[in-house]
């Protein structure tokens, strides 16, 4: 299978499950751990430097590297909107309702006053829903994708070819 698309989708099937995983054990609902999410960031960056390997086996210089990794995040991006659709309406319908609730009482553990707690909820209104979830979950593996491409790419370069020098008669 080419290396673009095998690894967007190793990238989106892993961080996908990391989501359930998050999802089953509950961990998204409680302020401490639910940025263990966070942790899909070092699954994409791994994904990454095994695709771009391959991809460098391949001889491609640094900016066809970093469209390699950029196209892989696109794949695994879309496989993301999926499943996270398929996390906050099928899986796990009251994922939402519960994220609010976790986001209450921390702001009142932190002693805002209910009027500002109101406003910061009201602020986050228009991000908390199915489809504005699998966007932001999109557009972070894109960017994510592209920086550590570029950083991943000055590491990991092609197979350089040189010239073959023959004698001239």
């Amino acid at each position: 299978m080419n290396p673009i698309l095998s690894t967007g989708l190793l990238i989106g099937l892993l961080c996908s499950a990391w989501m359930f995983v998050m999802g089953f054990t509950g961990w998204y609902k409680d302020p401490s751990l639910s940025s263990l999410f966070f942790f899909v960031i070092a699954i994409e960056v791994a994904g990454l430097v095994w695709g771009l390997r391959r991809t460098a086996a391949m001889g491609r210089a640094y900016g066809r590297q970093v469209l390699a990794g950029t196209m892989m995040a696109i794949v695994a991006g879309v496989i993301i909107i999926a499943s996270s659709l398929i996390f906050t309406t099928v899986a796990f319908p009251d994922y939402l309702t519960e994220v609010q609730k976790s986001s209450r009482a921390s702001l009142q553990e932190r002693g805002m006053s209910e009027a500002d707690i109101a406003a910061a909820l009201q602020a986050n209104a228009a991000s908390a829903t199915p489809m504005a979830q699998a966007e932001s979950g999109f557009i972070g593996t894109l960017v994510t994708g592209i920086l550590a491409s570029a950083l991943i790419a000055l590491f990991i370069p092609g197979r350089r070819t040189t010239p073959s020098t023959s004698a001239a008669p």
